[in-house]
C-alpha cells in the first residue's frame, strides 16, 4: 500500500536550489541549452538557472532551443481534444474555483444520460475524437461513483454519422485503488489530476474544506492509479497561486518520484493560469500572477526539462498566447471548449454555471483553420491508447525517436478524415494545401506510409492508423 503521507516533495530542497543560483551567466546558460538540445532533459539546478534568464538575447536562445526540441520530438503536429463537463457539483471549498461548494449563486447541474449523449453528438459533429471528461468533485446521490462509470459508457456508446469518440480521458477527484481499477476496466485513456499548488501552506489556505483539503491524499493519487494499472497519467498546476519557479521544481520532484517508483512519469503536463471565475475574488486577483513573458519562459523551460512529456494548453489563454506557445513546446490543445455542463448542446449564457472564464472563444473549425494556417498538422489520432503504446511502452518508442514513425502518418490520416467529414470549405482548402506541403518534407518512408493511410481514408475507411 502507498502511505497516505508523502515524502517526495521537499520544500527545503526547492528553496535551497532556487537560492543557489544568481544572475544567469551567459556561458553557463548556453552550456545548459546545448545539453537540452541532446533531448535528455536538464537537472533541477539547471532549470533554476534558466528561470533567472532575463537578457533578451539569451531568452531568444532559450526559445530557439525549445523550438528545436519541440520539432525534433513532435514535428509539426498538435493533438486536438475537447473538455466535456458532466457535472459542476462539488463538495470542496476551493477559493479560486466557481464550482466551490459555498458558491450558492452557481447554477448546479449533473447531466443525465440523454443530456450527456446530446453533448457528445455535438462534439462528434465538430470533428472531435478525443474528450477529457470533467466532473466536479462530488457525484450524484443516487449513483455515487457509478455515475462516472456510466457516463464513460454513454460517451463510448454514442455515435453520430461516421463519427464516434475514440478515447475518453478523465479529470476526476483522487480515488482509492479499487476505483482506479474500475476506471481502467472502462477503457479510459489518461487519468488527469491537478495538484493546483505544491506549496503546502498555500494549499491549506486556498482549500478551506472538503476532501481536497488533504494535500497528501491528492499528491499520492498517481501512485494509487499506477498501482491499479493505469500507466498514463496527466498532471498540472494552477499557476498564480504561488511562485511559479517553486511550482515547477516541485513538479519535477513529483515526476522524479513516479519515475523512481513506477518507471515512468506523467504522460502530460497542463499549464493553466488562474482566470476569473464566477463568485471567486481570488481568481480575479491571483496572489502570484504569472506575466505573459514569464508564462512563455515557463513553457519553454518545461519543454527543455521534460522533452518527451506532452504539454497541454487550454482555452483559458487567448488565441494570441496559445499561438505563441505552440513552437515553444505545447503539443496538445483544446478547441471549441465549454466549461459548464450542457454547454455544447445548449449554447447561451453560461457565466453562472461555468468553472472559469475562457480566453479563446473560437469554434473548433476556426481553431483548426488557424492551427493549419500556422503550419501545424491538427492530429485527432488516438491509436497509441488502443494499441497499448502507453506508459513505459510509449517512452521506449519516444526516447529513441521511433514514435514519430507512427505519430506523423497517423496525424496526417486523422487530419484528412476531419477535412473530409467536418471541415468548412475554407478550412478544407487550407488543410489540403498543408498536407501536400507536409508530404514534401517527410522522409520517403513516412511519405509512403502517410499516403497509404490517407488512401484508406479517401476510400471511406475511418480511423486508419498504425
Amino acid at each position: 500500500m502507498i502511505a497516505t503521507e508523502q515524502k517526495f516533495i521537499d520544500e527545503d530542497r526547492i528553496v535551497s536550489v532556487l537560492g543557489s543560483v544568481g544572475l544567469s551567466d551567459s556561458v553557463k546558460v548556453r552550456d545548459i541549452l546545448q545539453k537540452a538540445r541532446k533531448l535528455g532533459g536538464i537537472s533541477d539546478p539547471e532549470i533554476a538557472t534558466l528561470m533567472n534568464v532575463e537578457d533578451e538575447d539569451l531568452l531568444e536562445e532559450m526559445f530557439a532551443a525549445a523550438r528545436y526540441v519541440k520539432h525534433e520530438i513532435y514535428g509539426n503536429r498538435l493533438v486536438i481534444f475537447a473538455p466535456l463537463y458532466i457535472s459542476n457539483y462539488c463538495r470542496n471549498e476551493c477559493t479560486y474555483c466557481a464550482f466551490r461548494v459555498g458558491n450558492k449563486a452557481l447554477k448546479r447541474r449533473a447531466l443525465n444520460a440523454e443530456e450527456l449523449a446530446n453533448e457528445v453528438r455535438v462534439l462528434i459533429r465538430e470533428g472531435h475524437k478525443r474528450l477529457l471528461m470533467v466532473a466536479g468533485e462530488s457525484y450524484t446521490d443516487k449513483d455515487g461513483f457509478d455515475y462516472i462509470l456510466k457516463s464513460i459508457d454513454t460517451i463510448y456508446a454514442t455515435k453520430e454519422g461516421p463519427g464516434e469518440i475514440r478515447r475518453v480521458n478523465v479529470n476526476l477527484a483522487p480515488l482509492p485503488v479499487e476505483q482506479f481499477r474500475q476506471l481502467k476496466e472502462r477503457g479510459i485513456g489518461t487519468f488527469q489530476l491537478f495538484q493546483e499548488t505544491y506549496h503546502r501552506q498555500t494549499y491549506d489556505q486556498v482549500h478551506v474544506s472538503g476532501m481536497k483539503r488533504n494535500y497528501d491524499w491528492r499528491v499520492t493519487a498517481f501512485d494509487r492509479a499506477m498501482q491499479a494499472g493505469i500507466d498514463d497519467v496527466g498532471t498540472g498546476l494552477l499557476f498564480g497561486l504561488y511562485d511559479w519557479k517553486f511550482e515547477v521544481l516541485a513538479l519535477m520532484q513529483h515526476m522524479h518520484h513516479l519515475e523512481a517508483e513506477f518507471g515512468v512519469g506523467p504522460h502530460t503536463i497542463s499549464v493553466p493560469r488562474i482566470e476569473p471565475a464566477f463568485g471567486s475574488d481570488l481568481a480575479t486577483r491571483p496572489p502570484h500572477a504569472v506575466s505573459d513573458a514569464d508564462f512563455l519562459k515557463l513553457v519553454a523551460i518545461l519543454r527543455l526539462a521534460v522533452p518527451y512529456t506532452g504539454l497541454i494548453m487550454s482555452t483559458r489563454e487567448s488565441a494570441a498566447v496559445r499561438r505563441a506557445t505552440f513552437a515553444l513546446g505545447v503539443s496538445q490543445i483544446s478547441a471549441g471548449s465549454r466549461t459548464n455542463p450542457g454547454g455544447y448542446a445548449e449554447l447561451g449564457e453560461e457565466g453562472d454555471s461555468q468553472q472559469f472564464q475562457l480566453g479563446d472563444h473560437r469554434p473548433t473549425d476556426e481553431v483548426i483553420r488557424d492551427v493549419a494556417a500556422l503550419g501545424y498538422i491538427p492530429s485527432f489520432c488516438t491509436a497509441c491508447y488502443r494499441l497499448g503504446r502507453t506508459g513505459r511502452d510509449f517512452m521506449d518508442l519516444a526516447k529513441p525517436g521511433l514514435i514519430k514513425g507512427h505519430c506523423s502518418p497517423n496525424a496526417m490520416s486523422s487530419f484528412l478524415e476531419y477535412l473530409r467529414d467536418y471541415a468548412s470549405p475554407e478550412t478544407k482548402a487550407i488543410g489540403e494545401a498543408l498536407i501536400e506541403k507536409e508530404l514534401r518534407s517527410m522522409t520517403p518512408v513516412q511519405t509512403k506510409l502517410s499516403n497509404r493511410l490517407m488512401d484508406r481514408v479517401k476510400a471511406g475507411e475511418r480511423d486508419a492508423c498504425v
